[in-house]
């Protein structure tokens, strides 16, 4: 499908040029704009944890590509085209809610047995490990009593 969009990264005379980022559209209201939620992860070395993050991004929405509400995009940045928007969306990946559809429940079903096993592995780790520091605490009290 063609169109006469000049801001169009593949139809009309626009640079994607910079980063190219994943995200979810969570509003399409305003008039060929979007508005992507991205997630990300960020480690915070002092607690050895990490802590998600959203963060909202406009991009320009083009007729062609005509992205919804719920839709998975892939958006890049380009010039600076209004005081909000420095990014087109590209391409349209695929719905959210069909790609959590997609995810087979045995798949599930066998990571978290996975984790559940090696979590009882820990357990029984950390619990002989600390019988162990009892006794010694213990021991070096009945030496100091005796001396």
């Amino acid at each position: 499908m063609q169109c006469n969009d000049p801001k169009c990264p593949h139809h009309g005379n626009i640079k994607v040029r910079g980063m190219i980022l994943r995200g979810v559209v969570t509003s399409a209201k305003p008039e060929k704009t979007v508005v992507v939620e991205r997630e990300i992860l960020i480690k915070i070395p002092k607690y050895e944890r990490y802590k998600k993050v959203r963060s909202k991004l406009y991009a320009h929405n083009p007729p062609c590509i005509n992205a919804k509400e719920g839709d998975i995009v892939e958006i890049g940045e380009t010039r600076r085209l209004s005081k909000t928007k420095s990014f087109v969306v590209l391409r349209v990946i695929g719905h959210k809610e069909e790609i959590e559809e997609a995810v087979p429940e045995e798949i599930l079903k066998e990571e978290t047995s996975k984790e559940e096993g090696k979590k009882a592995e820990k357990t029984k780790k950390e619990a002989t490990e600390e019988k162990a520091k009892k006794e010694k605490k213990l021991e070096g009290g009945k030496k100091n009593e005796s001396n």
